[in-house]
């Protein structure tokens, strides 16, 4: 499959990188890796990255953007989205030809051609691993990224999906001369304002005694704390730091819906996250629901699950 894609990829002069919404630092390490890799190796091509940019990942980098025009003949590609629905920018589907690369469960097999891993700790190990196939050469530039990406979605090597390939693989990527110090500051450094509601939530957070947990933040309480939602995405793992619990949500409310951001330290959560909207890996996943009433239904299957354990 990866030869195919390298031939995919030569026989096109547009390529558009898409990713999925709301990135993380997989979304833009893969598909800003991957753009930076085929700028490098293919100077004549044109390539384009869109996708509407988050804010917190400003010291990552950001998406070119791309006009209507440009997707006449182009090749598509779509990294770290398993879901039609979550491709960020609905043009995805108008280029000559659609590749998915991705790392999430295979449930929506869009794309005329497709390469999911599900064993791969992130999708940049995947697109290292397509640089390495293909015999790439790789920048400073491009190893940050894939950096960046593998260090974000294995939560700094600590969950499970992480594996001697990813040790081996970032132990070329830091070959590179790219200031890891920066990138870790860009990564884990918050506000005072997000510090605080973190604070907030170790003191307010609920847990049972199977350990299943979860925390509520509601529109007003991130507007009390003026944090944004795109900035409760760091604090997702925070409540992995209480001894005992085995699973946990955490709650954002958005204008017109509530994010469910989930985890586990074993029990599988991607099935809960199917039965509201949702779906993922399955350690992490995540889902959508529409009233707070429907979060006690969410909180009865977490507790369900851990108490099975």
């Amino acid at each position: 499959m990866k030869q195919e894609i390298i031939e995919k990829i030569e026989q096109y002069d547009t390529i558009i990188i898409h990713r999925h919404v709301r990135p993380d630092e997989d979304a833009y390490g893969s598909q800003l890796g991957l753009a930076s890799l085929l700028r490098t190796n293919y100077p004549h091509k044109m390539i384009y990255t869109t996708g509407l940019h988050s804010a917190p990942l400003d010291y990552l980098g950001k998406p070119t953007g791309v006009d209507d025009a440009a997707y006449e003949g182009a090749l598509v590609i779509v990294t770290d989205t398993a879901n039609t629905d979550r491709v960020d920018d609905h043009r995805y589907t108008t280029g000559a030809y659609l590749i998915k690369i991705d790392h999430h469960p295979n449930e929506d097999k869009y794309g005329d051609m497709r390469w999911v891993n599900t064993d791969a700790s992130s999708c940049s190990e995947m697109i290292f691993d397509l640089a390495k196939t293909a015999e790439w050469t790789l920048t400073a530039e491009s190893a940050r990224y894939l950096f960046a990406g593998i260090v974000g979605d294995t939560g700094r090597f600590q969950y499970p999906s992480t594996t001697e390939l990813t040790f081996n693989t970032v132990a070329e990527l830091i070959d590179y001369d790219f200031d890891r110090s920066a990138l870790f500051n860009g990564m884990y450094e918050v506000s005072c304002n997000v510090l605080q509601l973190q604070g907030y939530i170790y003191q307010n957070f609920s847990m049972d005694d199977n350990g299943a947990g979860y925390i509520k933040l509601t529109k007003e309480l991130l507007a009390q704390f003026d944090v944004t939602v795109e900035e409760t995405n760091n604090l997702v793992p925070s409540l992995g730091n209480a001894k005992g619990i085995v699973a946990w949500a955490m709650f954002v409310e958005e204008d017109d819906q509530i994010r469910i951001r989930l985890r586990s330290k074993g029990p599988v959560i991607n099935t809960i996250a199917k039965q509201f909207r949702g779906g993922g890996h399955p350690v992490a996943a995540g889902a959508t629901i529409y009233d707070w009433s429907e979060a006690d239904d969410v909180i009865q299957a977490i507790e369900a699950l851990c108490k099975q354990q």
